[in-house]
């Protein structure tokens, strides 16, 4: 109870501190603080990966992984922000989760997602406003389960939005239900290879971001990153795809194409349980006859650090 309240006063004083600031300012402070925490953070044993909705995954899919955690009881919080530049439509795009493991198999975790609005008239008003993120997962089968090394984590996890205010402008709630594979493939001496691949029932729109699907549909998503030395740190360089529904509640008509995204993320050889990463979002563009979001080419920044 105690951590609750800490999170949601972060999350307060975090919306009232970004609400006074532009975008430049919002993105020098991140990277002043994520220059601080490099230079502060003690050595711990193991990075934490927490994508945009707080999992434990790559920059938008989720992996089989789970935060770790002792086989008989809790682990240690991660933490992570993330921003998208959505550009003069959608606005900017702030995410603040804490994600925690659990007897070894599970993760659970909350995330608020924050909007600073775009400055494209008429369009821009149908992305304003947050919302909340709920997600869940339990590991089915661990990674070179019974010693065969071909054998991949198997997952299946929940993720519940509620709040979302998007496009038709009343509170709504959307979510997904998934299955994920994920291997690290160590047989290329030098070059770890990290392959995911899932399947998700989904009735949300680009991760709630353009609101509701009118109805529910299966959608595959897929992500692969090659594990490369850099200096004084390992650099995963990857790239993911995130089918989408394809078509949006309330805007009849419009059509969304996949997401891609294409990833760097850097982690400490020192192994400090930090890592950032940074990449570029292909979301929607024209989605209708003279409706373009402008989102096809976006700056992404994540950070995330496990306690």
């Amino acid at each position: 109870m105690k951590r609750r309240f800490v999170f949601a006063g972060i999350n307060r004083t975090l919306a009232r501190l970004l609400a006074g600031m532009s975008e430049f300012g919002k993105l020098s402070l991140l990277f002043v603080v994520s220059a601080a925490v490099f230079s502060v953070l003690a050595p711990i044993s193991q990075a934490q990966d927490l994508n945009w909705e707080g999992q434990t995954g790559a920059f938008v899919t989720p992996f089989a992984y789970t935060s770790a955690s002792p086989s008989s009881g809790f682990g240690h919080p991660a933490v992570s922000f993330h921003y998208l530049d959505g550009g003069e439509v959608i606005g900017g795009l702030y995410q603040v989760s804490a994600t925690e493991g659990f007897l070894k198999r599970f993760e659970a975790g909350y995330t608020h997602s924050f909007n600073s609005a775009g400055t494209t008239a008429g369009l821009s008003p149908l992305f304003e406003g947050g919302f909340n993120i709920f997600h869940g997962k339990a590991k089915l089968l661990p990674e070179n389960a019974w010693k065969h090394n071909f054998l991949p984590a198997i997952s299946v996890g929940f993720v519940v939005r509620s709040q979302v205010g998007h496009i038709t402008g009343y509170n709504k709630t959307n979510g997904d239900a998934y299955l994920v594979a994920t291997k690290t493939i160590t047989q290329i001496k030098g070059l770890p290879i990290v392959v995911n691949a899932g399947i998700k029932d989904t009735n949300a729109s680009v991760l709630g971001i353009a609101g509701n699907s009118p109805i529910w549909q299966g959608r595959g998503f897929g992500a692969v990153g090659f594990v490369l030395p850099g200096p004084k740190s390992k650099v995963v360089v990857g790239s993911e795809v995130l089918q989408q529904p394809h078509y949006i509640q309330g805007v009849p008509g419009a059509t969304l194409p996949s997401t891609l995204t294409y990833f760097v993320r850097v982690l400490p050889k020192t192994e400090r349980p930090l890592n950032i990463d940074f990449g570029v979002a292909q979301a929607a563009g024209e989605i209708a006859p003279e409706t373009d979001i402008k989102a096809r080419a976006q700056f992404a920044f994540g950070i995330s650090y496990k306690f």
